[in-house]
């Protein structure tokens, strides 16, 4: 199993170097909560995840009470989309991985919360070709929260069960990534190689970009 961690501003100044020293293959970083709130050090965290060859996410932390989730994961893009910018190269690279933080329903009912959510990824999905990462943990999903979203890669926070061994709540059936441990780091494990897990960041032809090759081919 790879090892990862996840971090945010809570870390402050993080020693990626170390970290890969270590055996850490992947990581997460906090980019943006709600529709305002940037990660001052996610910047520097995207590109130290870079330099030191470690499978790189970012993550969103979502406020279902806020502004519509479009507009949410247009606040989320253009962060990553800057630190992208910042560290010599535009867009996402091949392999990037991407995630929803889905924990707190801001005094909505769960099938608000996702269908939040849905749209939240299927904004991602239209502009990146990249299927995101949902994190959550087992009481949050079995109370509704994660309805529809079985079709994602599941990241299970469960810090109370052996690594690599969580329960699975519903509606998934399987996990992904295993968040087993948040003291005095969260740790995580994902249960594959390197190869398959930057399979998780290949950028499919979005569906604009099927319409208009689809076009193309009717118009010869």
């Amino acid at each position: 199993m790879l090892k990862g961690i996840d971090v945010s501003n809570w870390q402050r100044r993080v020693d990626w170097r170390a970290h890969a020293e270590r055996g850490v293959a992947f990581a997460f970083a906090k980019a943006t909560e709600g529709d305002t709130f940037v990660d001052p050090w996610f910047e520097r965290n995207w590109e130290g995840m870079r330099e030191n060859w470690i499978v790189r996410g970012a993550y969103h932390f979502a406020r279902p009470g806020g502004k519509n989730p479009e507009e949410q994961a247009m606040h989320f893009l253009k962060a990553v989309r800057r630190a992208c910018a910042a560290s010599g190269r535009p867009g996402l690279r091949h392999g990037d991985l991407l995630a929803l933080d889905l924990e707190t329903n801001d005094r909505r009912r769960p099938h608000e919360v996702a269908r939040f959510a849905r749209r939240w990824c299927a904004a991602v999905i239209e502009r990146t070709g990249v299927r995101p990462f949902v994190y959550t943990h087992y009481t949050f999903a079995m109370q509704g929260h994660c309805d529809g979203l079985e079709v994602l890669p599941l990241w299970i926070a469960a810090p109370s069960y052996p690594k690599g061994d969580p329960v699975v709540p519903e509606p998934w059936e399987t996990w992904t990534i295993h968040q087993y441990a948040n003291s005095p780091i969260d740790r995580n494990v994902f249960d594959g190689t390197r190869g398959e897990l930057v399979r998780y960041g290949k950028r499919r032809r979005r569906p604009a970009a099927r319409r208009r090759a689809r076009d193309r081919r009717a118009d010869r």
